[in-house]
């Protein structure tokens, strides 16, 4: 009878690594980019996507840095596919002239495609885009404060063509578009000259 809950509660782990799955880069080498990331860009410029020590990181001691500056620096999971589902992080904007964002891309085809859900601390503002072929798009804007040096938490779901995006808990934007239906990969996104911190990445299916 032991053998049989063991069975059963070792196959309860498993299913629930199917369905969901985190990232908190503590075990990860510093001062590079984490291994099982493709840390590149959409657009033109020099993003630095590195694994930094931080007092101040949601689970010490490590976090994801964007440091580069580029039009949108990006740093995408590698082995995730995911169709309907959910994407979440926690991102700590520190610095910037241009911009000061961190945001969540999924359906991800490649560093052209793909969706974006992002925070502007300068502008003070949540918005959802798709990207297609390069070129981003906003099809949804709110207007909700995003400070600077703190710690927020930015998720969106996504079922269908239809989209949820939540900031630090609260819903701020429900859209809907039907530029990429099928699965794709999940990931983290910048814009500029953004300094952000990452930290705590999820996701997983519906």
């Amino acid at each position: 009878m032991k053998t049989i809950y063991a069975i059963l509660f070792s196959c309860a782990l498993l299913a629930g690594r199917v369905v969901a799955d985190s990232v908190n880069f503590d075990t990860a080498g510093l001062g590079k980019s984490p291994a099982g990331w493709t840390a590149t860009k959409t657009g033109s410029g020099a993003p630095r996507w590195t694994v930094e020590k931080d007092d101040t990181a949601p689970s010490k001691t490590n976090v994801l840095k964007q440091s580069g500056e580029a039009t949108y620096p990006i740093c995408i999971k590698d082995d995730t596919s995911i169709k309907d589902g959910f994407v979440e992080v926690k991102f700590k904007p520190v610095a910037g002239r241009e911009d000061q964002a961190g945001g969540v891309i999924w359906r991800c085809q490649d560093a052209d495609n793909y969706y974006i859900a992002r925070a502007n601390a300068l502008e003070d503002n949540v918005t959802i885009y798709h990207t297609i072929g390069g070129r981003r798009v906003s099809f949804k804007n709110a207007n909700t404060k995003v400070a600077s040096s703190t710690w927020h938490t930015l998720r969106a779901e996504f079922t269908a063509n239809r989209f949820t995006v939540i900031l630090d808990g609260r819903k701020v934007i429900e859209a809907s578009d039907e530029s990429f239906s099928g699965a794709g990969k999940v990931g983290v996104w910048t814009k500029a000259d953004s300094v952000t911190l990452f930290d705590d990445f999820s996701y997983g299916p519906n």
